[in-house]
């Protein structure tokens, strides 16, 4: 059977596409390398965080926001620099994208019954000037429902499609090849692996036990990135950062292997911005881990601070929740591959939060009950087990204990206990007013401004070293690989170009596999909330054109 139109990789992206493709009665071949219950791909594990602007959620809460306002952020922070090459789609596509989010946006995820947690976040605060890196108002929206609620109507769309025969889906399809005629993309062909009894997110065989070969008008890529393949991830580390991290965890399961990256490249697909990652600064070793070197970030609010291997405190805009490719690269400058976090039981309680659908029962499940327990004393469930159960948690009621507990567990002596104790004291002589010269107390005064933030993200300001705050905490933060920023240059209809700047007949390519579109939508930062909005985006627009075709 020829279709007209065939999706590799069943994530939100290829979901999407699928979605509208079926609306204009096309003809699906959906196929995906893990079991059918992985459909939703990696959107499924995240917090659910959308990137909107001027939303009715951003209004209520007194935030004045803009498409302006909204773009001015979006290029302070991609930094785009390579406008006549390797940007010059991902820019259009950063536009359109900013526009989208600032008009239809809304309505439309609205129209498949997606809904928003009333508080807005404020993630990638920046921390520099008003045209540099960041986000000057909170713009982070988190579905209610997180990952799995966002994935949910789409899953839907395309289950009902496959039982009225819109849809084929051939789960265990693992694509090898794409089939090529005078130019043109025909089909793609490839290995049935073995069935697996893998849950969700748990390494599957790759086992071989046939053959496919299917024909279509138009093949979408839509696998993916690298964040999972770590000889990948240090084989594209970017000079600027230094040298790639020895130890990592990996923030996505083991299938997001940039298997079709290479694949794609092979038939003439051009690949760009390849030094482009966005990876973490503050992941955790899960301690309950459900894919190899499972590692969940923490979503930290900005008043723990924040020190190197050696015990130095970072300066601005190196703070919690402000920059993470500038923490990125001061981290990878100190020579190691972790730093720590010393806070104390009154932040962790208002502050952490963990990235992953599964670490918020109460958001994915939808249990305002639940959710109302965040404002009592205390961490909520999740964070304390970590602190319970985490390799990476110190907890002590004496300053000198607690150095001595993070020397124990970096298995070194790099850590002074005076010179930590000094660094701390400096900063809590600093909160006896509400003016400062230490920009980060400032940084958290401010935020203090937002109701958001009062209410449920920032901690009343105090000092570190008052025992009435105790007991005391420090965290081991490791890089954690998540997105892959660059990937193949794709046209605003999401069609592949070639070396030659021309699309490659019957390719087209959606989410990260294509940087989110047009090969780096995010240039060298991240807005945030934009990854799973990237796939939507990407998704819809190839599936329209393709539908229009």
């Amino acid at each position: 059977m020829k279709y007209d139109v065939a999706i590799v990789g069943a994530g939100l992206a290829g979901l999407v596409a699928a979605c509208e493709l079926v609306d204009a009665k096309k003809r699906v071949l959906l196929v995906e390398q893990e079991s059918e219950n992985s459909i939703g791909g990696q959107a499924f594990w995240s917090f659910g965080g959308l990137f909107l602007v001027d939303s009715p959620e951003q209004r209520r809460l007194g935030i004045k926001d803009s498409k302006e306002l909204a773009w001015q952020d979006w290029l302070g922070t991609a930094g785009f620099d390579r406008l006549e090459d390797e940007d010059s789609w991902a820019m259009k596509w950063a536009r359109a994208y900013v526009d989208f989010a600032a008009g239809e946006k809304y309505e439309w995820l609205k129209s498949f019954g997606i809904k928003f947690f009333p508080v807005v976040g404020w993630a990638e605060r920046g921390g520099s000037l008003a045209g540099g890196h960041g986000n000057s108002v909170p713009r982070f929206h988190i579905v209610w429902g997180t990952g799995p609620g966002i994935i949910k109507p789409f899953v839907d769309k395309v289950k009902k499609a496959i039982e009225a025969g819109f849809i084929d889906f051939k789960p265990r399809h693992r694509v090898d090849e794409f089939m090529q005629q005078e130019g043109r993309i025909t089909g793609i062909s490839g290995t049935v692996l073995a069935e697996s009894f893998a849950q969700r997110g748990e390494k599957s065989s790759r086992i071989g036990v046939g053959e496919f070969l299917y024909f279509a008008d138009a093949v979408v890529v839509a696998s993916g990135g690298i964040g999972a393949n770590l000889d990948l991830v240090r084989k594209n580390w970017p000079e600027r950062l230094g040298t790639p991290p020895k130890n990592m965890v990996s923030g996505v399961p083991a299938y997001v292997d940039g298997r079709m990256l290479e694949i794609t490249e092979d038939i003439g697909g051009r690949v760009v911005n390849r030094d482009r990652m966005w990876h973490y600064t503050e992941g955790l070793k899960n301690w309950d881990p459900i894919w190899p070197n499972h590692g969940i970030r923490i979503l930290p609010g900005p008043s723990s601070l924040w020190f190197d291997a050696e015990g130095n405190r970072f300066e601005a805009p190196n703070f919690p929740g402000f920059d993470t490719l500038s923490t990125l690269e001061a981290i990878q400058k100190t020579g190691y591959d972790y730093s720590w976090f010393i806070l104390t039981e009154k932040i962790i309680e208002k502050e952490f939060a963990l990235s992953g659908s599964e670490q918020n029962p109460d958001l994915t499940n939808k249990s305002i009950r639940q959710v109302l327990k965040r404002v009592l004393p205390g961490p909520p469930a999740p964070i304390q087990a970590f602190k319970e159960h985490g390799e990476d948690f110190v907890i002590a009621h004496d300053l000198k204990e607690l150095v001595n507990g993070m020397n124990k567990l970096a298995g070194n002596q790099l850590l002074d206990f005076m010179k930590i104790k000094e660094q701390i004291l400096a900063r809590d002589r600093e909160m006896d007013n509400k003016f400062t010269k230490d920009l980060q107390v400032t940084a958290i005064h401010g935020a203090r401004n937002y109701i958001g933030d009062k209410i449920v993200r920032v901690a009343k300001p105090h000092k570190i070293l008052d025992t009435k705050n105790w007991p005391l905490i420090a965290v081991r933060l490791n890089i954690l690989t998540r997105k892959t920023l660059g990937g193949l240059q794709t046209n605003l209809d999401g069609a592949v170009l070639g070396t030659d700047g021309e699309p490659i007949p019957g390719l087209f390519a959606a989410g990260e596999v294509s940087g989110f579109g047009g090969g780096g939508v995010h240039g060298y930062r991240a807005l945030e909330g934009t990854f799973v909005g990237g796939c939507l985006f990407s998704g819809r627009q190839v599936g329209r054109y393709l539908g229009r075709s």
